[in-house]
């Protein structure tokens, strides 16, 4: 269910979730599969061979999170599928060092809301669906969701998500700052495509020092001076790389700047 394919003119790459009748809910094998389109989408990175990637699902939904159409919860190994699948596959996304996006519409819960968690930017359609859905099943918000609703929506309205089930919309998604920008469903898939293309052809090393200095702005809460010396490092580093010497050439000589994206 899961497809992975590169234009090698642009170097954007898009993974598929592409099981519409089931709205793209992962099971272990789906996850496998995941895992492996984002461990070679890695390899390319490296090589050169791909500057962005696109995450999208098919069909009327993003994800609509774990596929348990066949688990008994009698013998559910729930810390295997999220501790031993999900969570090291959420940790592979974020670590992409290139510029990642993603397309929510519809469902985009469970697992699914994890898979855009680990997203760098998030295009979402008005039509989508967020929230925690679990309050009819006796379980709770996984994949990354407690930290990203206190975070952006505060304690108590995240506790009102999670006690009512009540799933917010796109446009209320982005005004609350979960996400990057709200576009309409037919829309949304096309302009992230365009924000992919475009990224692909900027200075990646750049992109991938500010991701770095993102993920430690919110993983270790680093203060204002921290992150200035943080910073201060990152800019050290780019100097040696071609794009560097490149961007600051194309501004002197007055042209758009030719980046290939290597160190």
């Amino acid at each position: 269910m899961i497809e992975f394919t590169v234009d090698g003119t642009t170097r954007v790459g898009e993974v598929v979730l592409n099981a519409p009748d089931k709205l793209n809910a992962l099971d272990e094998h789906a996850l496998g599969e995941l895992a492996a389109a984002y461990a070679e989408a890695g390899r390319l990175a490296q090589s050169g061979d791909l500057r962005a990637l696109v995450l999208r699902g098919e069909g009327r939904a993003f994800c609509a999170g774990r596929d348990i159409s066949g688990v008994d919860p009698r013998e559910d190994d729930v810390l295997g599928y999220l501790g031993g699948r999900v969570e090291p596959l959420l940790h592979t996304m974020a670590g992409l060092p290139l510029p990642t996006f993603a397309v929510a519409h519809g469902a985009c819960l469970g697992v699914g809301l994890g898979l855009l968690i680990a997203s760098d930017i998030v295009y979402v359609a008005d039509t989508a669906k967020i929230g925690s859905p679990f309050a009819n099943l006796g379980a709770t918000l996984d994949s990354g969701g407690h930290a990203l609703f206190v975070e952006r929506l505060g304690a108590h309205k995240t506790m009102d998500l999670i006690v009512t089930g009540r799933l917010m919309t796109g446009d209320e998604a982005v005004a609350s700052g979960l996400f990057s920008r709200v576009f309409e469903a037919t829309e949304v898939l096309d302009a992230t495509r365009a924000a992919a293309r475009a990224a692909a052809t900027g200075a990646t090393q750049a992109f991938v020092a500010s991701k770095m200095l993102v993920a430690s702005l919110r993983d270790d809460r680093l203060g204002l001076w921290a992150s200035m010396s943080e910073e201060n490092r990152a800019q050290a580093a780019l100097c040696d790389t071609a794009d560097y010497r490149e961007g600051f050439a194309a501004f002197q000589e007055k042209r758009k700047p030719q980046f290939t994206g290597r160190g």
